[in-house]
């Protein structure tokens, strides 16, 4: 305990400075406290003001005067200095230095001066030599600070930076020099008269005035983080958004976008919360040189709603002007643009779901007049666990419904795919099943399974399906599963073969297949009833999916599986086309094996092979999540299928990469190459680099892809952030965070 702490702490009393709010009682009025020199009133303690130092002395002049290791609380403020002198006569005090205030709060500003003189609840005054510290982040050293109300900040002649300040190395990364800079604590805004911006101690642009948030605002009117942007088709051009605050739930952000190769774009974003939902709205208005006189532009908008009895309804618009419009100017590669509104209830035993809208095509060659881009779903499922006969019941009822813009009843040239471009369906399914399993002696697990599924299709302007089909498939299926469990040391292991027998009859009418053209033949629907995505295509007759897995996991956190299995027919049911893995009497063999390790490594292939180890489809997907380095990559091989659209066979690298190489570096790698052309759909490059007072982002891509509408294009961006304004901070959520320089004297 330093000395004169005891003492100070005794005469605590005599040593609670009043507050502003005081006043001085008469002498010898009842309201004196016994033994409070100059008759100071006894405030709360909230109200007092606290003082401790090493010496205190009080004169006869009405002055006290605190020497040593000086510390005053008020409110939550809490200054420090080397001597403080209080004038009762002017109600000031008068500091030495060092002097360190700290205002309240966990953003609250850190002044440091070398002399002062303030008020007496430290609201208003004046500091010489000082600094002052926004939210441990901006710092502002200037010649003098004026307070006043606690409100008021003014500094003059002041230097403003977010970066570390070492005295080997006085000049900053960025600086902002400025005559004067008047903060309001109230409004949280900084406002600079004759302001200039330098770089490393070059001065690059002057600015007589100058508005910016504090670090401590979340969100406020003002310019946001431009970015400069380089295409081929559109030269270099300048993004600088500007965020309007309309409220406590809604904003606007405007957005002027201008390129050397002419292009005048004006960008706008709009979103606002509700107490029930948000909504949110964005898009661009466009003059360019690329399609030379036309206005183009696009808007996307979205919203969801939460509604009575836990519906959530969900609202989307995508609309564009032409087919390149997203392309030349970076929005999105989507080329499929769905419109349209969505609901659904999720409960334990039942879900509803709705989806219904138009599909907008920007694909080449692909039409939106034959091809059924309106279109509407529906689907009620319920769960029920009969008590009589045990085991879990499925009620399944769904409707699909959609539309064609053509009226034609038959295939034109246009397209040439086998399918009336007219061609409209409504089809409504009731799909019943019902599953139970028991436990057999010796560990085997034995199930069966049943159900029944109902179709009513209507087609209209298609000469090849009759308009109106009713038909029916019920199901039965038994299941035998042993599970073997063994564990030595510090590893288990548990080996499963499964053998599924399957009845339907091979005898269904047939409709038109609208939502089974393409299938997947996985682990996931290796012991299915059907292997088809939709309800327009159900598999049928006598089959037996039969399987085997193994899995193994490691104390030390590493485990590794692999599935094995393929399905066999009585009779080739002709129902999947070639290189779907699923025709002929005996399906592909299919294997699936995936690898995890404690230290971020995933690792997992899917393959489809015949007896002669041809392959029809590999999938392998690898991914890495380590301190330093991350990837993400995967590969994908398909033979050709004109069934499913696939002409070619299909041989695609898609890889996605980061690495931190050094502290605050950070570089990205993503391509996409497709070794059937022979070349790069896309490649980015990117350069990152983060400290404690801003952060660079260089980035480089090529678009290789061409067509009708589009053609290759490279893009260059950068974008610089300033830590210090705002609440955003540099720091990277990424492994590898900001750097901080380090002061070497």
């Amino acid at each position: 305990m330093r000395n004169g702490l005891i003492a100070a702490l005794l005469a605590s009393a005599a040593l609670t400075l009043p507050p502003a709010a005081w006043a001085e009682p008469p002498a010898g009025s009842a309201d004196a406290p016994a033994g409070a020199p100059g008759g100071y009133a006894v405030a709360d303690a909230d109200q007092a003001a606290t003082l401790l130092a090493d010496r205190i002395v009080t004169t006869a002049d009405n002055r006290l005067l605190a020497e040593g290791a000086v510390e005053i609380y008020w409110k939550q403020n809490r200054l420090t200095a080397h001597r403080v002198t209080y004038d009762q006569n002017t109600e000031t005090l008068t500091i030495e230095g060092p002097i360190r205030l700290v205002e309240p709060g966990q953003t609250g500003s850190v002044i440091v001066a070398d002399q002062a003189e303030l008020s007496r609840d430290l609201q208003n005054g004046v500091m010489v030599g000082a600094r002052m510290v926004m939210a441990r982040e901006l710092q502002l050293a200037a010649n003098r600070i004026d307070r006043k109300d606690g409100r008021i900040t003014t500094l003059t002649e002041v230097v403003a930076s977010s970066c570390r300040i070492c005295a080997s190395d006085p000049t900053p990364l960025w600086e902002i020099r400025a005559r004067k800079i008047t903060h309001d604590n109230e409004t949280k805004q900084l406002h600079f008269e004759g302001a200039q911006f330098r770089v490393m101690g070059v001065p690059l642009v002057w600015l007589p005035n100058l508005r910016m948030p504090d670090p401590t605002v979340t969100r406020m009117s003002g310019l946001l983080r431009p970015s400069f942007r380089t295409t081929s088709s559109l030269g270099a051009g300048l993004k600088l958004p500007y965020f309007i605050a309309l409220g406590p739930s809604a904003d606007l952000t405007v957005t002027p976008y201008l390129s050397s190769s002419y292009t005048r774009t004006l960008g706008l974003r709009y979103r606002q919360a509700f107490d029930n939902g948000t909504i949110n709205a964005e898009g661009a208005l466009s003059s360019d040189s690329i399609r030379k006189g036309e206005n183009r532009g696009y808007l996307f908008a979205d919203g969801t709603f939460k509604l009575p009895s836990d519906y959530t309804l969900g609202l989307q618009l995508k609309v564009v002007s032409d087919p390149s419009y997203l392309l030349n100017y970076g929005i999105t590669e989507d080329d499929r643009l769905w419109s349209g509104v969505t609901l659904e209830k999720v409960h334990r035993n039942e879900m509803i779901w709705l989806r219904a809208g138009n599909t907008h095509s920007i694909r080449s060659g692909e039409s939106n007049s034959t091809e059924p881009m309106l279109s509407g779903d529906f689907s009620w499922t319920r769960v029920i666990r009969p008590a009589v006969i045990g085991g879990e019941a499925t009620i399944d009822w769904s409707v699909h419904a959609h539309r064609r813009a053509s009226d034609m009843t038959v295939d034109g040239i246009e397209d040439s795919d086998t399918v009336s471009d007219g061609r409209d369906t409504l089809r409504t399914s009731f799909v019943a099943g019902w599953r139970r399993q028991w436990l057999l002696s010796g560990g085997v697990l034995a199930a069966m399974q049943t159900e029944l599924a109902g179709d009513a299709v209507m087609v209209r302007q298609d000469e090849n399906w009759a308009d109106h089909t009713l038909r029916a498939l019920p199901t039965v299926g038994v299941e035998l599963r042993w599970p073997w469990v063994a564990t030595s040391g510090r590893a288990s292991q548990v080996i499963e073969p499964i053998a599924q027998l399957v009845w339907s009859p091979d005898n269904l009418k047939q409709v038109a297949n609208e939502d089974s053209l393409l299938t997947e033949f996985d682990e996931g629907n290796l012991f299915s009833f059907s292997r088809y995505p939709g309800g327009d295509a159900r598999e049928e007759g006598l089959r037996a999916n039969l399987g085997l897995s193994w899995t193994r996991h490691d104390a030390s956190g590493w485990s590794l599986g692999v599935t094995a299995g393929r399905v066999v027919r009585l009779t080739d049911t002709d129902q999947f086309p070639t290189g779907s893995g699923l025709s002929g009497r005996r399906s592909d063999w299919l294997i699936a094996a995936h690898l995890t390790t404690a230290e971020g490594l995933t690792l997992s292939n899917r393959a489809l092979f015949d007896n002669d180890f041809g392959f029809s489809r590999d999938e392998l997907r690898l991914a890495f999540a380590g301190d330093k380095y991350q990837i993400a990559a995967g590969y994908l091989w398909m033979d050709a299928s004109e069934t499913e659209g696939r002409l070619t066979d299909t041989s695609e690298l898609l890889l996605e990469t980061g690495w931190t190489w050094a502290e605050g570096w950070r570089s990205t790698l993503s391509t996409r190459y497709d070794f059937t052309a022979e070349r790069a759909a896309r490649a980015t490059v990117g350069l990152e680099y983060a400290n404690e007072c801003m952060s660079v982002d260089l980035s480089l891509s090529r678009r290789f892809t061409s067509s009708s509408t589009v053609k290759p294009e490279t893009d260059f961006g950068l974008s610089v952030q300033l830590a210090g304004f705002g609440a955003t901070s540099t720091g990277r959520k990424t492994t590898g965070g900001s750097a901080t320089r380090v002061c070497r004297y």
